[in-house]
């Protein structure tokens, strides 16, 4: 019996052990403790502000004694889909995370918050929650909205006699592209472009939109239900993938993010890069007379026409797996961040962003790509975001057939069956 009430003894202690263990600790999101300090594991993907964005979550912090901010950053060359992926299997999931649109709330669906109560939500613009209502829900809050284009060197487009007001199709282009060539010593440029078709990103996503959007009426939700894509305008995209691989620094297919923004085009190497305005804090970061006076942007021409995509890039979700204090702090820091008078002012000034809310003195857009993305958005000069409803993994098989396309290992025609047969395999699953 002694040896029964000692066995005993020791299994509530280990019981009452591992209980206090189990509440000390949290897989999802983040925790709090007895004395109320929650935790918020933030996952995010958008390198350019990182820093920025880390600091403004130590100033919430200050402010708010019981929330602690863990900022987890992974993007730029690397791949945040697979990244969150793997979180989400590892059953640590943070508590807040990046989705972009109809597609991601169609895989996400069961660990997406809704957030239609929020300030945020309240104060968003028209159009920029078209991609994560359903049901009378809204399941994320728009990061921002951004553009994007071909960014030039002005110094350059100058004294190669190149009037950038002048592209507006793309033979425009095509003789402006030629004419800096012809120059490239006198310049001192080792190439017109800097053409990274190892981001599967840049012609996966934001190339193929150029051409695609028209498919789906500049619609991201049609985009998202079509069973086929026609490539309808394939031929002028097949235009500004030969003339930026032609004309750019070698090999294009091992050129990355990185080295195109840094290393070529913020050290006057190149003339253009095709980019949007989430690039001004790196290339201010490397020069900042040249990034505050010495860069441009102009649309990419789809043959005779030209618009500036633009668009919301991502959105917050909050994890509804997470426990309800942390969903609730959550919400707080985001609507802090998109509504207080300090989170508007780090908003413009600090993260550089186009702001995709109400409440925001447009004429304090703080770099000179951004006040042009926003005036193209003013003037209705603009295209639908379309490749946040591509199918599920459809943009990175096209920007790894691109790959393959500029090494030569398959034909444009081949690239386009291929793709168009690829969507349809994934639509009808």
């Amino acid at each position: 019996m002694k040896r029964k009430k000692w066995y005993g003894g020791i299994l509530t202690v280990l019981l009452i052990f591992s209980v206090i263990l189990a509440g000390c600790s949290s897989s999802t999101g983040g925790n709090s403790d007895s004395k109320d300090v929650v935790t918020l594991d933030i996952f995010q993907f958008k390198v350019e502000f990182k820093s920025q964005f880390e600091t403004l979550a130590k100033q919430y912090e200050k402010e708010n004694p019981n929330v602690k901010i863990k900022v987890s950053t992974v993007g730029g060359g690397n791949d945040y889909k697979s990244a969150i992926t793997a979180k989400f299997a590892s059953g640590e999931e943070p508590a807040v995370f990046n989705i972009g649109g109809p597609v991601d709330v169609a895989q996400y669906k069961d660990r997406l918050t809704d957030l239609k109560d929020t300030k945020a939500a309240a104060a968003a613009l028209d159009g920029t929650l078209d991609g994560v209502e359903e049901d009378g829900q809204v399941l994320g809050l728009p990061f921002n909205q951004e553009g994007y284009g071909l960014i030039y060197n002005k110094r350059i487009f100058k004294e190669a006699g190149v009037n950038p007001d002048e592209i507006t199709s793309y033979e425009t282009l095509e003789a402006a592209v030629k004419k800096i060539d012809s120059q490239k010593n006198k310049l001192k440029i080792d190439a017109v472009f800097a053409y990274p078709v190892k981001e599967k990103w840049v012609t996966g996503n934001h190339l193929s939109n150029v051409f695609l959007s028209p498919e789906f009426d500049g619609n991201v939700l049609e985009a998202s239900k079509a069973p086929t894509v026609k490539f309808t305008d394939g031929d002028k995209f097949k235009q500004l993938v030969d003339i930026q691989n032609e004309y750019s620094v070698q090999p294009t297919a091992s050129l990355d993010y990185s080295q195109q923004v840094e290393e070529l085009f913020s050290l006057e190497k190149v003339a253009i890069i095709q980019q949007g305005n989430w690039v001004y804090n790196t290339v201010y970061d490397m020069d900042p007379e040249l990034a505050e006076k010495g860069i441009g942007i102009i649309p990419i021409p789809n043959g005779d026409n030209a618009g500036m995509p633009v668009g919301v890039p991502n959105y917050w979700a909050v994890n509804k797996k997470s426990d309800e204090k942390v969903q609730e702090a959550a919400k707080k820091f985001l609507d802090w961040m998109y509504t207080s008078e300090a989170g508007k002012k780090a908003v413009l000034e600090d993260f550089k962003f186009i702001p995709a809310y109400e409440g925001y003195d447009v004429e304090k857009i703080a770099d000179p790509i951004s006040k042009e993305i926003y005036k193209y958005s003013q003037e209705g000069n603009t295209i639908g975001w379309v490749f946040n409803g591509y199918p599920v993994g459809w943009n990175d098989d096209l920007g790894a057939s691109v790959q393959k396309y500029v090494t030569g290992k398959l034909t444009w025609e081949e690239l386009v069956q291929q793709n168009i047969e690829n969507w349809e395999k994934i639509q009808s699953k």
